[in-house]
């Protein structure tokens, strides 16, 4: 991970106090290409470590929700497949949808972190008290960001930002152990 605008121990203290991680779809769950046959069925590409990473961390008791601009059947089925059961799709002003998700859990902007890699991230980015850019990220993302993954979208992002939060919290030891027993 590499850190912008914060030194490595201002970072670390953000994380601590994480309860939620916003992740965006196209460019941070995939790696934002988008395929569509000759019927308009679309097909998107889902990393298997990020999946994993999401089960993990969310097993840390961090809680995971998804807010996109775009609404696609697939991403419904593959966030029902995590267990996440916050997601909200075709918001493009994604604002109101992150003042939901805190009003519904109850925290405050500074308990959430936000991986975004487009300028629709940016609002978000700026308002959760962690804003994570993935490495293809827009230039102007990573402007913003805290940090910036050295993974892009789509291809373990994710994965690493979970154990990077796991690790930060101190819970990723035991999540280890518990392979290796």
């Amino acid at each position: 991970m590499e850190y912008k605008k914060n030194n490595y121990q201002s970072v670390i203290e953000k994380v601590k106090k994480l309860k939620l991680l916003i992740l965006d779809v196209d460019g941070v769950l995939t790696d934002g290409r988008l395929f569509f046959d000759h019927q308009g069925a679309e097909y998107k590409s889902f990393h298997a470590r990020d999946g994993h990473g999401i089960k993990l961390l969310q097993k840390t008791g961090v809680e995971i929700a998804v807010i996109s601009g775009r609404k696609s059947a697939i991403v419904s089925l593959r966030m029902q497949n995590l267990g996440i059961e916050h997601v909200y799709q075709g918001h493009e002003n994604k604002i109101a949808a992150f003042e939901k998700i805190l009003s519904k859990m109850k925290i405050s902007a500074k308990q959430v972190a936000h991986v975004g890699d487009d300028l629709l991230d940016l609002p978000l980015m700026k308002r959760a008290g962690l804003g994570i850019a993935v490495q293809d990220a827009n230039f102007a993302v990573k402007n913003y960001a805290d940090c910036i993954t050295e993974i892009e979208g789509g291809l373990g992002a994710v994965r690493e930002v979970c154990d990077f939060i796991m690790q930060a919290q101190g819970s990723f030891d035991s999540i280890l152990q518990s392979y290796l027993d």
